[in-house]
């Protein structure tokens, strides 16, 4: 059962991989939100049965968190700072989509094989996931850096922190519940730090490309 169970968990990370690879793709902010929802979801989804698996309670308590957090708060938040904002595309890359995904697939075997010697040196249910939470981290910084606009950046972020929950929860059974708690108020509060960063931005600018921020540099 426990086997059925570590596979599923594999299959839940390659669910993460993809959304990944979806999110770096997307040019429309509404399903860049969605997408996020739904790693948060799938988040959820895995913790639970890892907590099952292994018997540890507070990762029921690190499911709920989550599901609070990712799924239902900030991408409410989210689809009000849009809403007041009035922008529904970001179609300003680094990049064009092709590249980025070349770039992508590249960081994607990267991040397998430097995960790999600390897999095989793992005990626990699902080591493998390890490459693929890493996986997931590089893709969302990778979002980050091509992409021009401060929201789609915001949810990179977002992105990235799914990544390393995703890692801690799979391959080391989560974290205590204090740090927990601390990183889950660190997030909300800098969504909170980036939304005014964000309307800040757009009063000064009128306009939410970061690359207007150049202009505050001393001569």
């Amino acid at each position: 059962m426990n086997d059925v169970l570590a596979q599923f968990v594999n299959l839940l990370g390659a669910v993460l991989l993809m959304l990944a690879f979806a999110m770096i793709s997307q040019r429309r902010i509404l399903s860049l939100i969605a997408l996020f929802t739904l790693q948060g979801a799938v988040l959820v989804l895995s913790t639970l049965v890892v907590g099952y698996v292994t018997h540890q309670p507070h990762l029921y308590a690190s499911a709920g968190i989550t599901f609070v957090l990712k799924v239902v708060l900030i991408p409410l938040l989210l689809h009000r700072v849009i809403a007041r904002l009035d922008i529904r595309w970001d179609v300003e890359t680094l990049f064009n989509i092709p590249t980025t995904m070349l770039i992508g697939i590249l960081v994607v075997i990267i991040a397998f094989n430097l995960a790999m010697p600390i897999a095989q040196l793992s005990t626990s249910l699902a080591h493998g996931t390890l490459g693929i939470a890493l996986a997931c981290v590089l893709l969302s910084f990778l979002m980050m850096i091509t992409r021009a606009k401060a929201v789609p950046q915001v949810i990179g972020f977002l992105a990235m922190e799914n990544g390393l929950f995703f890692a801690a929860t799979s391959a080391t059974y989560g974290m205590p519940m204090v740090v927990e708690l601390g990183i889950a108020l660190d997030v909300l509060i800098g969504v909170l730090i980036l939304g005014v960063f964000i309307f800040q931005i757009r009063e000064q600018f009128d306009s939410l490309d970061i690359r207007h921020l150049e202009q505050l540099k001393e001569e």
